[in-house]
């Protein structure tokens, strides 16, 4: 089904070839390796050498969940107007029910700032962010950073990345996305998707061969093969969407006819040209994926790679279910969780369905769907399904060609354009419930339960089809392999007029005069101080788990609506991880804000470092987050910042999971530490003399003394490469301090 080629390999001729098959000379190699759609790309946008990257993107784009914070650093650093093409979504926080006014006040604030500093503005429930994104502002060649970690449009010819909010600052203020050169990976498809195989099928089992092994980790996917011409625009875009959760940087497609009549229905056909690797390009890892072999696949809890095929799953219920639902155990803390239970007479029945978002809203996922349920009913039991939507076209062309309301007879419940199922902030399931999703992730405790109260529930990740095909059944799992359906779909018509009708077009119109509309609620960043000349570091919270997800570090759903308060966000840090930390962090805090008032530590944490033999003069106190592998899945700045404000200065860790996660970090000033071993407890303390001049030397390895209970050791920590304006963000303390003195 998919193979991966450890090793550099060729594409030439149509064909992918093991580098020591082809029988290229080192200079040939050389010119191949420029060959690639991506080097290309970068080179038009670089403005550093070829191996330091120095990226200007041709356009941003943040949701309502990031853009109030975004602006708001911004604006400190001194922002004018906005340089570049910048969209405004209104996608998460679009249910105004959360903490009274205050999601409807970033969206006033935000048209505001769209006003003042010239940008577009994509009212709520008009479509989710990426759908938009594809829609009106992907073209071939170009590069887009967004502030959400699915910020991905490469089967559109357009190079797009998602990182975290202060990375868009630095577009704004006219400074790079600076990174090294990442490594490249072919990704060939050949043969075709069986009938009642989607997207998300394919999506699953590229997550299932990839994620664990870390095989493209902070690389760039390059799809190309004869494969590609056989999936539709939406199949392509629903792939394509889903390479964030390999952990990959970015993706980029070869183009064809296919993808000119998308960019023609969308009234952007000059934004289209054709996109080809050259013959041959070289490539650093290849994977080949047969089409023709994918199944209907399940992800099941609590991460998108536990991939299994639904067939397989069938086969043995029990023994897989049961893995699971120990996994959910250990995460809860008892054992009430349960998943086997859902076994009856041999099937697998789940309790909620839902097709939505940047993933599972697109218009062919939802009109299959409704060729599966044609002349069928979810029934009146416990099952559910909800239909999202991903735009208001996509919904208008669904409702011309009959589906919307073949759906509604069918039983499921139609909505509006909505990120809410991907990040639980709607559809939250019951307790020991098993949701199928055609959304994006499926992590612990994402989907908007909490177990820290007794609650858990499970998310699963499906196709829309088998989704369909499970609804069509009253909610027993069925591939959509085994529905009898037509899968031909009339064609889509994109109706421009609703976003002409309703969207502020203010990108590259700034009208200064324009009062920013601030809410109660919203609430300028603390003041980040920078770092001493020597750190003493307490650790308040020690993560086991092999990867902690931004989610457990920053809680998703209803706490999404504080994100334009930092210090209000900051009380659910870690929450569902670790309810303690946050007390702990600011009793940190508290001692270090003693420091900076009378220029001494308090008594008792001088008692408790005797043993260091720290050096008062110059050294400033804070608090650490031990973990394994943090910062897998989302792009949140929130996740390292309401550290920050709580006091933190550093991260342990032995690798970070993303590359996004730790540029967070650095931009909030914290130091992204990495050891071999993490030998810490809650309550040890870390002592480093002249950390200032290790990061302004760019030292390789810092000493550090570890103090645990009575016993003091030596050890090494590293921080690993970091750009001159790193250095100097962590310096300053933080991207608004380092703005500032600039």
């Amino acid at each position: 089904m998919i193979k991966l080629i450890r090793g550099g390999c060729y594409y030439m001729g149509g064909a992918l070839v093991k580098e020591n098959q082809a029988f290229l000379t080192a200079a040939e190699k050389e010119t191949a390796r420029k060959g690639t759609m991506s080097y290309r790309i970068i080179k038009e946008h670089n403005r550093g050498d070829e191996q330091n990257l120095k990226i200007r993107f041709d356009a941003i784009a943040s949701h309502d969940i990031t853009y109030v914070g975004i602006i708001q650093t911004a604006k400190a650093s001194g922002l004018k107007e906005f340089p570049l093409s910048y969209t405004l979504t209104n996608c998460h926080n679009s249910l105004c029910a959360v903490g009274g006014t205050i999601n409807e006040d970033d969206h006033v604030f935000g048209l505001s700032a769209a006003k003042k500093y010239g940008a577009n503005f994509v009212p709520p429930h008009l479509a989710v962010i990426h759908q938009y994104m594809r829609e009106m502002e992907a073209r071939v060649g170009r590069m887009i950073l967004g502030s959400d970690s699915h910020t991905r449009y490469g089967a559109l010819g357009t190079m797009a990345v998602g990182e975290g909010g202060p990375e868009l600052v630095k577009q704004i203020l006219n400074q790079t996305y600076d990174i090294k050169r990442p490594e490249t990976v072919a990704v060939y498809l050949r043969g075709n998707l069986k009938k009642g195989v989607g997207p998300q099928d394919v999506a699953i089992a590229l997550c299932g061969a990839v994620f664990k092994n870390g095989f493209v980790k902070n690389k760039i996917l390059e799809f190309v093969g004869p494969g590609i011409k056989n999936l539709s625009m939406d199949y392509r875009n629903g792939i394509d969407v889903m390479t964030t959760e390999t952990a990959c940087l970015s993706s980029i497609w070869e183009t064809d006819e296919k993808t000119r009549e998308y960019y023609k229905i969308h009234g952007r056909e000059n934004d289209y040209k054709e996109l080809k690797p050259s013959d041959p390009a070289y490539y650093d890892y290849g994977i080949t994926v047969n089409l023709s072999s994918i199944e209907p696949m399940i992800a099941l809890p609590f991460h998108p790679s536990n991939a299994y095929t639904i067939r397989e799953l069938l086969a043995h219920p029990k023994e897989i279910l049961s893995e699971v639902e120990a996994a959910g155990r250990k995460l809860k803390g008892d054992d009430s969780f349960t998943l086997t239970d859902k076994i009856r007479d041999g099937r697998v029945y789940v309790n909620q369905g839902i097709i939505a978002g940047c993933a599972g809203g697109m218009y062919e996922n939802i009109a299959e769907a409704y060729e599966i349920l044609k002349g069928k009913t979810t029934g009146v039991d416990e099952f559910s399904l909800s239909v999202y939507p991903s735009s208001q076209p996509v919904y208008k062309a669904l409702v011309e060609n009959g589906y919307i309301g073949g759906l509604m007879d069918a039983g499921a419940i139609v909505k509006t354009a909505f990120c809410g199922p991907c990040f639980g902030a709607g559809d939250v399931p019951a307790n020991n419930g098993l949701s199928i999703r055609h959304t994006t992730r499926n992590f612990e405790s994402r989907e908007g339960s909490k177990p820290a109260a007794g609650q858990l529930a499970a998310v699963a990740l499906m196709d829309a089809r088998s989704i369909a095909a499970t609804a069509a059944n009253g909610g027993y799992l069925t591939p959509a392999t085994e529905a009898e359906y037509t899968k031909k779909v009339k064609k889509y018509f994109f109706d421009g007029e609703i976003y002409k009708n309703r969207v502020y077009m203010g990108a590259g119109k700034a009208h200064k005069d324009e009062e920013l509309k601030y809410g109660p609620n919203i609430a300028d960043w603390p003041k980040m101080i920078p770092l001493g000349k020597n750190v003493l570091i307490k650790a308040v919270s020690v993560i086991e788990d092999p990867v902690t997800t931004t989610d457990e570090l920053i809680p998703s759903g209803e706490t999404s609506s504080y994100r334009s308060n930092p210090m209000k966000l900051a009380e659910f840090a870690l929450s569902r991880k670790d309810p303690g930390y946050v007390g702990r962090a600011k009793a940190v805090k508290a001692d270090e804000d003693v420091r900076r008032e009378t220029g001494k530590l308090p008594e008792s944490v001088l008692d408790d470092v005797r043993k260091l033999e720290i050096s008062e003069e110059g050294t400033i106190y804070g608090s650490c987050v031990v973990a394994v592998k943090p910062g897998d899945g989302s792009a949140r700045e929130q996740a390292a910042s309401c550290q920050r404000v709580l006091g933190g200065v550093a991260n342990i860790a032995k690798e970070y999971a993303t590359k996004r996660y730790r540029s967070n970090l650095i931009n909030w000033g914290m130091l992204p530490f990495t050891a071999e071993k993490l030998n810490f407890k809650v309550g040890d303390y870390l002592y480093i003399e002249n950390i200032d001049r290790y990061i302004r030397d760019g030292a390789e390895r810092i000493p550090a003394k570890h103090l645990s209970g009575n016993s003091v050791k030596e050890i090494e920590l590293s921080v690993g490469s970091l750009t001159q304006d790193e250095k100097n963000i962590i310096l300053k303390g933080c991207l608004i301090n380092f703005n500032a003195v600039r």
